[in-house]
C-alpha cells in the first residue's frame, strides 16, 4: 500500500506526529491499565502524590502518607502505574507544542503556507490542556463515571487526531479510475457511518468499564445463569445524572443496572460488525487495490477485536486482555479514520496515466 510518502514529499514534522501518535497509544494502554487495575486513585491527591512528585517510598513518607489520607492509605502497586501514566500523558502537550511551533515556522517559509496544517495542531493543544483537566477532574471527583467515560474518549480522541495530523503530514493521496468515481461516492456516506459507530461503541465500552459492568455477564454467548437476557434496568445504567462525591470506585449500580450496561455493549457489536462488513465488500469490489488492501486491514482488525471481546470473558477479564481490547478498539478506530481520509481525498487519475 506504500503508506509512508517519500521524505521530499511529506510535511515537516511527520516524524513528530507520527512518534507522537505512537507515545498517545501508549498513554492510553497506560491509562487502561491504571482503571482496570483499580489504581485510578492510587494517588488521592493532584498533580502529585500524597503531595510527592512521583510517590511516597520510605517508610517515614509512608507514614506520613497515610496520616493525611487515612481512608486511603498508600498501596505502591497502585502509585507507580497512576503517576507514570500522568508523566506520560504530560509528554504529549510537548510533543503538541513542538509540533505547532514547527508548523509556525513552516509556514513562513513555505511558498504555500495554507498547505501547512497550523489548525489542527492547535486544536490539538487546547485538546490535550481539557484531556488534563479531566486526568484531574477522574481523581478529585472520585471516579465519577461521567468524567471516567469522558477522559477515556479523550484519549481516543487525541490519538485519533494525531493519526489525521500524520496522515495530512503525510501528504499522500491516492489516485483511482474514474469508472470509479460513482462508486467511491457512494462508499463514503457508509464509511463516515462505520466511524460514528465505532465511536458510538468506544463511548459504551468506556461506560461499561466505568461503572464496573464488565463482570455482569460472565457467560458467552449468554449473559449470566445461562440467561441472555437477565433483568435489566436500562434507566439506571444510563442515567448520566449520578451524584458528584461518592467513591465510585468499584461501582454504585446495582446487578441490573449493570447487566443492561454490558448487554448494550454486546449488541453493539453486533451492530458495529454489520456495518463493517458491508464497508469491508464495498471497499473490497470497488476496483482499487489500495482500497481492497484496506478492506482486509478493517477485516483483520474487527476479527482480533471481536476474539479478544469473547476472550475477555471467556478467560476470567484478565487484565492483559482487556489492555488489549481497548489498544485493538483504538486501532479499529485509527483504521476507521484511516479510510475516511483516503476516500475524502483521492483523486481521478488522469487519462493514460499509470499510477
Amino acid at each position: 500500500m506504500n503508506f509512508i510518502n517519500s521524505p521530499e514529499k511529506r510535511k515537516p514534522s511527520f516524524r513528530l506526529a507520527f512518534v507522537a501518535c505512537l507515545v498517545a497509544v501508549i498513554v492510553l494502554g497506560m491509562g487502561v491499565f491504571t482503571r482496570l487495575a483499580d489504581a485510578g486513585l492510587g494517588c488521592p491527591d493532584w498533580p502529585g502524590c500524597y503531595g510527592h512528585v512521583l510517590w511516597p517510598n520510605e517508610d517515614h513518607e509512608v507514614e506520613a502518607a497515610n496520616a493525611a489520607y487515612p481512608d486511603m492509605p498508600v498501596e505502591h502497586d497502585k502509585t507507580w502505574p497512576e503517576m507514570i501514566h500522568r508523566y506520560l500523558a504530560s509528554s504529549l502537550g510537548l510533543f503538541t507544542i513542538a509540533i505547532l511551533g514547527m508548523a509556525i515556522l513552516a509556514r513562513k517559509k513555505a511558498a504555500k503556507p495554507e498547505q501547512q496544517p497550523l489548525k489542527l495542531p492547535a486544536f490539538l493543544l487546547g485538546f490535550i490542556i481539557l484531556q488534563g483537566l479531566f486526568g484531574m477532574w477522574t481523581v478529585t471527583l472520585k471516579l465519577w463515571p461521567q468524567v471516567v467515560t469522558s477522559h477515556l474518549l479523550g484519549g481516543f480522541t487525541t490519538i485519533s487526531l494525531l493519526w489525521l495530523l500524520t496522515l495530512r503530514l503525510n501528504n499522500k493521496h491516492w489516485p483511482v479510475q474514474r469508472s470509479m468515481a460513482p462508486r467511491l461516492q457512494a462508499i463514503k456516506p457508509i464509511a463516515m457511518i462505520a466511524l460514528i459507530a465505532v465511536v458510538i461503541q468506544i463511548a459504551l465500552g468506556g461506560w461499561t468499564t466505568s461503572n464496573y459492568a464488565d463482570i455482569a455477564c460472565p457467560e458467552f454467548p449468554a449473559c449470566q445463569m445461562g440467561q441472555w437476557f437477565p433483568p435489566m434496568d436500562f434507566a439506571s445504567g444510563f442515567n448520566i445524572t449520578q451524584h458528584i462525591g461518592p467513591n465510585y470506585l468499584g461501582g454504585q449500580l446495582d446487578n441490573a443496572a449493570r447487566v443492561a450496561i454490558h448487554v448494550s455493549h454486546r449488541t453493539g457489536a453486533l451492530f458495529v460488525t454489520l456495518i463493517l462488513l458491508l464497508l469491508f465488500f464495498r471497499l473490497r469490489f470497488l476496483g482499487s487495490k489500495r482500497f481492497t488492501k484496506l478492506s482486509w486491514v478493517i477485516l483483520a482488525v474487527l476479527g482480533v477485536q471481536l476474539l479478544l471481546g469473547v476472550s475477555n470473558i471467556v478467560f476470567g477479564f484478565p487484565i492483559f486482555v482487556a489492555v488489549a481490547h481497548n489498544l485493538v478498539g483504538a486501532l479499529l478506530l485509527l483504521t476507521m479514520v484511516t479510510v475516511n481520509y483516503y476516500l475524502r481525498t483521492a483523486y481521478l487519475k488522469k487519462p493514460g496515466s499509470k499510477r
